[in-house]
């Protein structure tokens, strides 16, 4: 493996493929799941969809080692360590796979407790639903070593490699399911062959990762890496258990204390706007590594400079998306769901969308903190956020139901990104006026003042015809898009966009 050069063009190249590979498989997910409920039948499907959730679960017995190859693997290539490399990896692997058979023998264990005593499955499926979670202990331990051969390819910032084999699996998650209806299968055959789907995935990995780097050809797995990997994967994990709790406790808690049509109306504009997450969640998957590369040559300017256009890249991108959802969320929600879902959650699809934007700001620090090393910072903020978010949501859940619910989660996400940021320019030293220089602050600007002009627009929308309103809508937006790329971003962002695009034609 040679020295990694990390170039604007290449970081905007990895994260379009990163929005493609989320968002093609999101695709294939809207398009097949209601042909999947009736081959299947609402309680075949229930349990497939939870198949689905208790397999992402258990993938916290990774123990954060799946990122923690990428990042090592991405500083050792800084740093010029390449030697390193084999050990690293064939270490993580192997911690993988003992894991992962831990992670197994727990949920083959587990799955009669599951299926007789926990689950309410009827009588007749009992059989099925042991064979389904057998196979998904199965699937376990593939997934997990998979993670790390993965890691390695996000590390050297192969992510046309990595979206080339994630791609086709995570849409064979959702297209699986239709050929074994139509080859006669039951639910236990479909979930074989998802698994083997999986196994072909870990297989591919293997052998892309044997030619690139022929290093890894030979093993070798000393212990002694075993405690660097294990010391920062624990915080990621820590993460990973605790960030669905922060996410979805507070549907629990308007389920108790509202009504579940109260839940069912605060979960629908919930899972819709954080579909936007998609956005930054691409990028930071390619800054993960590149923060770690950068980390590993200790080359601070570029860190900092790379921080400061992260932001300004997400409030370019998404703030225009967020702002357009915010004006025109009660027409979008009545067009998806009707006049009723309109009334209901129009305000908490809203306060949700402000929540959204600033939350996906928090990405960058918590990414840059992790990539440099300190993922424990991220970890120990949730812990603290916790106990107060659980008494403001309930406290706001019991005053104004759903919209307080939004509020809370609004105010927790606000709370993290202060305190995320406040800890990347406090530990690195990265000084805020560092977010004027790169244009971060202008952006910032520009997006209230798009806010402002588009709010006004559609105050005054009514008196106007429908074509002429909306014609002057796509005209505000064009102005903002003009104004960013002539005023904001810098001739070599320009460029490396031509570059990047120019590429995507040939």
């Amino acid at each position: 493996m040679a020295r990694l050069e990390i170039s604007s063009g290449l970081l905007a190249r990895n994260t379009l493929l990163n929005f493609i590979g989320q968002a093609v498989p999101l695709l294939v997910g809207v398009v097949t799941i209601p042909f999947i409920v009736r081959g299947l039948g609402t309680e075949r499907f229930g349990l497939l969809s939870l198949a689905w959730v208790i397999l992402g679960y258990f993938s916290f017995f990774d123990l954060g080692l799946g990122w923690a190859t990428t990042k090592f693997v991405a500083e050792a290539l800084g740093k010029g360590e390449e030697d390193q490399i084999p050990s690293l990896v064939w270490t993580a692997v192997t911690a993988q796979a003992i894991l992962g058979a831990i992670g197994a023998i727990v949920l083959a264990g587990i799955t009669p407790l599951l299926v007789e005593r926990i689950l309410k499955i009827p009588l007749e499926l009992l059989t099925e639903a042991k064979a389904t979670f057998y196979f998904l202990a199965l699937s376990v331990p593939v997934v997990l070593v998979s993670g790390s051969f993965r890691g390695v390819l996000e590390a050297t910032q192969r992510f046309d490699l990595v979206n080339a084999v994630k791609i086709p699996v995570s849409a064979l998650t959702f297209l699986l399911p239709l050929i074994g209806l139509w080859l006669g299968f039951s639910l236990p055959g479909i979930v074989a062959l998802i698994l083997l789907a999986r196994v072909g995935a870990l297989v591919v990995f293997a052998v892309i990762n044997f030619r690139i780097s022929p290093r890894l050809r030979k093993y070798s797995a000393p212990f002694y890496f075993f405690s660097r990997l294990i010391s920062f994967g624990g915080w990621i994990t820590v993460s990973s258990v605790i960030n669905p709790i922060l996410t979805y406790f507070d549907r629990f808690l308007i389920g108790s204390l509202v009504s579940m049509d109260a839940a069912a109306y605060y979960a629908a504009p919930h899972e819709a706007i954080t579909r936007l997450q998609i956005i930054p969640s691409s990028l930071t998957a390619t800054l993960f590594p590149a923060f770690s590369t950068l980390e590993g040559t200790k080359d601070r300017q570029k860190i900092a400079a790379l921080f400061a256009r992260s932001v300004k890249y997400i409030l370019l991108v998404l703030g225009p998306v967020v702002i357009t959802v915010l004006i025109f969320a009660e027409e979008i929600l009545q067009l998806w769901l009707g006049q009723e879902f309109a009334k209901e959650s129009t305000a908490v699809m809203q306060i949700l969308g402000l929540g959204i934007l600033v939350n996906s700001l928090a990405y960058v620090p918590s990414t840059f903190l992790s990539g440099t090393g300190r993922a424990d910072i991220p970890a120990k903020l949730r812990l603290l956020e916790f106990p107060i978010y659980i008494a403001i949501a309930w406290l706001l859940v019991k005053q104004w139901k759903i919209q307080g619910a939004a509020g809370a989660w609004t105010l927790r996400v606000t709370l993290d990104a202060f305190l995320l940021f406040r800890a990347a320019f406090k530990i690195y030293r990265i000084a805020p006026r560092l977010l004027a220089l790169n244009g971060t602050v202008l952006a910032g600007f520009a997006l209230a003042v798009f806010a402002g002009l588009a709010y006004g627009l559609k105050t005054f929308a009514g008196m106007l015809p429908f074509l002429i309103g909306i014609s002057a809508f796509i005209s505000l937006l064009g102005l903002f898009a003009w104004f960013s790329w002539r005023k904001i971003l810098t001739p070599p962002e320009r460029r490396a966009f031509w570059r990047m695009v120019t590429t995507w034609r040939k």
